[in-house]
């Protein structure tokens, strides 16, 4: 798994993604092991990047499911989901902390403390 990681951030890296985070959700109570972050430099980056991981994943890695907005894309390899965004939607929708919650087993520990 971690040589598949290593693969995905790679890519992304490589092809100037910025602020690469992996979270990983095994053993959490998610449909998924692993969530990668990247930040694009806009939505045509966005687009771009997922080419990139398109050409340097195939073949070995199946796309079930890509869903694309220019400024956000979710690419679901099944148990592997990798979100690019562009800055503005990453600060928007904050999925760093929502994931940061889950992975370290502390969601919903601020609702509880009101």
């Amino acid at each position: 798994m971690q040589t598949r990681i290593d693969k995905i951030t790679n890519s992304l890296d490589k092809n100037k993604a910025e602020a690469i985070e992996v979270f990983d959700l095994r053993q959490k109570n998610y449909f998924v092991e692993y969530a990668i972050i990247a930040s694009s430099l806009g939505s045509k980056h966005t687009s771009a990047l997922l080419n990139h991981l398109k050409d340097d994943l195939k073949p070995g890695e199946t796309f079930n499911n890509v869903d694309e907005s220019g400024d956000w894309i979710v690419v679901d390899l099944g148990d592997v989901l990798i979100h690019i965004m562009t800055p503005e939607y990453r600060v928007k929708y904050d999925m760093e902390s929502f994931l940061t919650a889950l992975s370290t087993g502390k969601e919903g520990e601020d609702s509880q403390s009101l």
